[in-house]
């Protein structure tokens, strides 16, 4: 594997931990599992050849989770990428589990989350998580009540080793102070897109603390891309309405990292050239009429 240069990538660096400074452009793991994200993929090669591609294209940062699969995209990293290169940072995510009907059950017992981030290390191949973020809330939004039990658990996890760095995701403002009280985060992980605002002031305290934004955008499909304005201004820039989305997220904040994923390496690439597009006053204008 080449030593690919990480400032080809569109938008930059951000210091995601204290540790690894990566491209704001990542790439999230979800779509090399099989239909409705369970199961092995259809292409086991094709798979392999996306992980390898994007980090030779300068992706330094690799979103996964152990119950995506369940197993699958884990082990396909494993097998596409190990030994990691040092300056590789693989998220992961713990406190969901699929049934064996593939349907996603929260679970965050403190023995459940013990056995989950087990699992994550072994199908990784690591002595150490990077960073393990504890989803909280429902699919695409917060649900209210207290994190302090599971988020405890992975500090417990942190102080023995098992784990650098710590996150959350689908998660609001009270829930992010009520970790932080426990244990340092690195990452908040929430639905966001540019038809969907409601973390602004979020985004912008995040990014004064110094801590990264990670949008994710719900399955089966991103609404805005039907959107008349994201078309035009897709139009007028002879560019995909994704790429518009991409860039307008880079565009945003600079603590925002991205995410998307395919498991294709034409789209992989065609992500990487569209997250580039450097959108006007004009453009960024006529964008915010979708949120309104």
């Amino acid at each position: 594997m080449s030593d690919a240069s990480t400032t080809t990538l569109p938008g930059g660096t951000f210091p995601l931990t204290p540790e690894s400074t990566v491209p704001r452009l990542g790439y999230g793991a979800m779509q090399l599992a099989g239909k409705n994200v369970f199961g092995p993929p259809a292409d086991h090669d094709g798979a392999i050849g996306v992980l390898r591609e994007a980090l030779e294209h300068g992706i330094r940062h690799v979103d996964t989770a152990d119950f995506y699969g369940p197993y699958v995209t884990n082990r396909l990293i494993r097998e596409a990428l190990h030994p990691y290169i040092d300056d590789l940072t693989i998220v992961t995510k713990v406190g969901s589990v699929r049934d064996d009907k593939g349907r996603w059950v929260h679970d965050v017992r403190p023995e459940a989350l013990r056995e989950q981030v087990q699992s994550n290390l072994d199908n990784l191949g690591v002595e150490v998580l990077d960073v393990v973020n504890l989803r909280v809330g429902g699919f695409d939004s917060p649900e209210p009540g207290s994190l302090a039990e599971p988020f405890t658990v992975l500090a417990e996890l942190q102080q023995q080793g098992l784990i650098r760095h710590l996150g959350v995701s689908t998660v609001d403002a009270t829930q992010i102070a009520e970790a932080r009280a426990i244990a340092p985060i690195v990452e908040v992980q929430n639905f966001y897109n540019i038809a969907n605002r409601q973390d602004d002031p979020l985004i912008d305290s995040l990014a004064a603390e110094g801590i990264a934004y990670v949008p994710y955008f719900p399955l089966g499909g991103f609404s805005p891309l039907q959107s008349t304005e994201l078309a035009s201004v897709a139009a007028r820039l002879q560019a995909t309405p994704m790429s518009v989305a991409l860039a307008w997220l880079l565009q945003r904040s600079p603590n925002i990292l991205l995410i998307p994923g395919t498991s294709s390496v034409d789209h992989l690439r065609e992500n990487i050239a569209g997250a580039g597009l450097s959108l006007g006053d004009d453009d960024l204008l006529e964008l915010e009429d979708i949120a309104g």
